[in-house]
């Protein structure tokens, strides 16, 4: 969060344990669901008086129910943040899905994910320009390696 706040775009160090020494899809999983948590805080907050909801604030009342307003409805999920591995419940509704640690969600996530998913071919240019990549940090090492 700090680095984010600081203005920096690039996260290192996903899925990393033990400094570096290890990587774990596991935490590579928990590690997205974090990072797209502090992308969200990042965003920051957008303020009108349609998100302020005065108006549904004052015809609620003090001490009426403001969770089940529709304006509430509407903006709810829009503001936090979604995870995936990170468990909101309460510990009766964690013990009802299995009462599995963040690390056993996150093991299953990640064996999920390497046994399911099929990804997008990449487009023609894409595979282009990652060609290029490569054969230029090729024809780079090479030429340090003669310069040796």
């Amino acid at each position: 969060m700090c680095a984010a706040n600081s203005g920096s775009n690039l996260i290192y160090g996903a899925g990393m344990l033990d400094s570096g020494l290890i990587f774990s899809y596991a935490q590579l999983v928990l590690d997205n669901d974090i990072f797209k948590m502090v992308r969200k805080v990042m965003q920051g907050i957008h303020v009108s008086d349609e998100t302020l909801a005065l108006e549904s604030i004052k015809s609620v009342g003090i001490g009426g129910d403001h969770l089940m307003q529709e304006h509430t409805m509407k903006y709810m999920r829009t503001l936090p943040s979604a995870p995936h591995i990170i468990d909101r419940n309460n510990y009766q509704g964690w013990l009802a899905k299995g009462g599995k640690s963040m690390a056993e969600r996150a093991a299953e996530k990640a064996a999920d994910i390497l046994a399911n998913h099929k990804p997008q071919p990449l487009t023609a240019e894409a595979t282009s320009a990652l060609r290029t990549i490569v054969e230029d940090a090729t024809a780079e090492a090479e030429e340090m390696n003669k310069r040796k």
